[in-house]
């Protein structure tokens, strides 16, 4: 039977979006499924699908399978095990409880692979985009080592904003063009905060110029992914100097960034930068693992592109789509990035940093799904 071979993995906050959006991803993935799902104390105990009545947000119905399965309670580790291998973990908790909860599923043993910001300032968390700093998963063995797991292991998934322009800039930075200051202003899809979201009232006819934490994440965060695993600790790039301005704009799927760039000695030519651009690949590429876009960058020549609209499917909205590539005033180039906020920004980004460390070898398939089937 095929499908014992598929890893079996749990998604905890299933409920929420991105847990959704988890569930709709890894429908019919070929190395993964779904044998576990769970989600706040008011909705263990529930089949999935009454769970979510009247607030499945995805635009394809809840996959039958899944809609069987009954909901645990997230805070109950226990229950997960010998279920699945794997924990993405989506929960929305204080960032204390969050820290703790995911230590406590990988100190039984499980890998888990994180939509939440908790453990971001972890030192030996990598925060992972798979095509970027791949090699962060090296650090894991001395993250066990360290807790004193066997098999458990903690990956985070970095601020869903600084996807939209991390991967033309580190397309840049690896053919030896070194970033010095960036300026970044991005406009945020609506549904990067959750369901329900803003209120209609605020963002209609409107933008707000603010969201929490935001700025401090996508000024921080960029400097760890381009950050060195040297022993025990991922140290931070502190040779990039970023400015960030988050908005939320009534967009509903779609984080843009608008983006000048300084370099530090040599600087790229326009057509330079657009070669680089289409010539990017990376591990996830090379790999071929199921959920890397083929094209991770793609560059469009219209004047007024990329949009959101247009543009946020691109690669079943794995890629980055990047345009308006034109000289900065102030600083040497300036381009507009968007990536899609709940695929490659959250869920879908979150599924390829789990693909990637299978074929590193440190997911092992554990509990195989055929074992499990809907209760």
């Amino acid at each position: 039977n095929v499908m014992s071979h598929r890893v079996s993995v749990g998604v905890i906050g299933a409920t929420g979006m991105v847990g959704q959006n988890y569930i709709r991803l890894l429908d019919n993935h070929p190395w993964f499924e779904v044998a576990y799902v769970a989600a706040s104390p008011r909705s263990a105990g529930k089949r999935y699908r009454e769970a979510v009545v009247g607030r499945w947000h995805m635009n394809k119905d809840i996959p039958p399978k899944i809609g069987d399965l009954v909901v645990e309670d997230a805070g109950s580790v226990g229950s997960a095990l010998g279920k699945c291998s794997v924990i993405f973990s989506a929960v929305d908790m204080d960032k204390g409880a969050v820290r703790q909860l995911e230590m406590d599923y990988a100190s039984k043993g499980l890998a888990v692979v994180s939509n939440n910001s908790a453990h971001r300032q972890t030192e030996d968390v990598p925060i992972l985009i798979p095509e970027i700093n791949h090699e962060h998963c090296d650090i894991i063995s001395s993250q066990r080592k360290h807790y004193g797991w066997s098999k458990g292991l903690i990956v985070v998934k970095p601020n869903c904003s600084i996807q939209s322009y991390m991967l033309p800039i580190h397309a840049l930075m690896e053919r030896g063009f070194r970033v010095a200051r960036m300026i970044v202003t991005t406009l945020q899809g609506l549904s990067g905060a959750g369901y329900p979201g803003p209120s209609s009232l605020d963002v209609v006819d409107n933008i707000v110029p603010y969201i929490g934490g935001e700025e401090e994440k996508s000024e921080d965060e960029p400097r760890k992914v381009f950050g060195k695993g040297t022993g025990a600790r991922i140290v931070p790039d502190e040779s990039i100097s970023i400015s960030a301005h988050c908005t939320r704009v009534p967009v509903i799927d779609g984080h843009t960034a608008c983006v000048s760039v300084e370099f530090a000695g040599a600087k790229p030519s326009p057509d330079e930068i657009k070669e680089i651009w289409r010539a990017y690949r990376s591990i996830p590429q090379e790999l071929n693992l199921p959920s890397a876009p083929r094209q991770p960058i793609v560059v469009r020549e219209e004047m007024d592109r990329p949009q959101p609209r247009k543009d946020r499917d691109a690669e079943n909205g794995m890629a980055v789509v990047v345009g308006r590539l034109r000289p900065c005033k102030v600083f040497d180039d300036r381009f507009v990035g968007l990536s899609h906020n709940t695929i490659r920004g959250a869920a879908g980004g979150a599924i390829l940093m789990a693909e990637l460390l299978k074929e590193k070898g440190y997911i092992e398939e554990g509990a195989r799904s055929t074992v499990q089937g809907a209760r």
